[in-house]
């Protein structure tokens, strides 16, 4: 592990804070200092460079203006680039000191139907990421919260395409959503309501251990054992477990034991040498690169896994 952790120190600020602090066990003093410098060196810096005048970045809410002339959906608007900031640790008083929170009240539409940036739209996995980014920038999202207790579907989870009819939730929408609201409980203490739809969107994915079809006993997708940096709106199970460490620590207990095949996928792609390795990403715009193409060895994915089976060994 000597060799694996000292590869993983060599990097951005972004991400070296966070192997100080979860996998090094450097003092607070130590991990804090170098995540300061995420707002002024390498990958935070750029991307706080790019943000436009108004608060927002790449002229748009979740869809950059103009789009671009390239394959896929691009991933440098508003949304995208304050989730970025948000999970590499930015300070949240740089973008305070920018009036960005506010300066997007006054600038910033969803392109669905023009509504205001702060209060969401109708996709579940948009309003996740407007959750945790409002959260994070002090908002008041408290209404936001509450529309994912008022949306969930009968089986516990959500389905982003309920405008359309769907009433069987996705696994897609079920983990970012989760994801957003675990973020709000965890700033905030939740409510009731939002907590019990937590956990029943949690135990949506339990019942199915992260990895199943319940109807069929069948794998969900090919997607599901598909890690690949930066992670989009895709489930697979090293977010997913990521999600459960994470709501563990808020939590305590026992992890369930329902989590342990899942863990044991994130386990099996671990390569000989220790690191994980990028998959293929899905295609789109971007600001810049911030991992390794496909097949070579990622940082990101290293950092990550690690920190799941760390958790999953020394508690289960």
């Amino acid at each position: 592990m000597t060799g694996v952790l000292d590869w993983l120190l060599d990097s951005d600020p972004a991400l070296r804070w966070q192997v100080e602090r979860d996998l090094a066990g450097a003092p607070p003093s130590r991990w804090r200092a170098t995540r300061a410098r995420v707002a002024h060196e390498g990958w935070g810096a750029r991307l706080l460079a790019l943000q436009d005048p108004d608060g927002r970045w790449a002229g748009g809410a979740y869809f950059p203006v103009p789009a671009p002339d390239v394959p896929g959906q691009a991933w440098t608007a508003t949304t995208w680039s304050l989730t970025t900031l948000r999970e590499w640790g930015l300070d949240p008083a740089v973008l305070h000191a920018r009036r960005t929170a506010e300066l997007l009240d006054a600038t910033c539409r969803w392109e669905y139907e023009d509504l205001p940036y702060w209060d969401g739209e109708v996709d579940c996995c948009i309003n996740a990421s407007t959750l945790a980014n409002g959260v994070w920038l002090g908002r008041d999202v408290s209404g936001l919260a509450r529309w994912f207790a008022d949306h969930r579907l009968d089986d516990g989870g959500w389905n982003c395409e309920w405008v359309e009819g769907a009433r069987r939730s996705s696994f897609h929408s079920t983990l970012n959503s989760l994801i957003g609201l675990l973020a709000h409980e965890t700033a905030t203490g939740g409510t009731p309501e939002t907590r019990e739809a937590r956990r029943t969107g949690e135990e949506y994915l339990l019942t199915r251990e992260l990895l199943y079809r319940r109807s069929t006993g069948e794998r969900v997708g090919p997607w599901v054992d598909r890690f690949a940096y930066p992670f989009r709106w895709r489930f697979d199970v090293l977010r997913a477990t990521d999600h459960f460490r994470r709501a563990h620590a808020l939590d305590g207990g026992v992890p369930d034991p329902r989590l342990a095949g899942a863990v044991d996928v994130v386990r099996a792609a671990r390569g000989a040498d220790g690191r994980w390795r990028n998959g293929e990403r899905d295609p789109g715009a971007v600001w810049f690169e911030v991992d390794v193409p496909a097949g070579e060895p990622s940082r990101w994915l290293t950092l990550y896994a690690t920190r799941v089976l760390t958790w999953w060994d020394d508690l289960s």
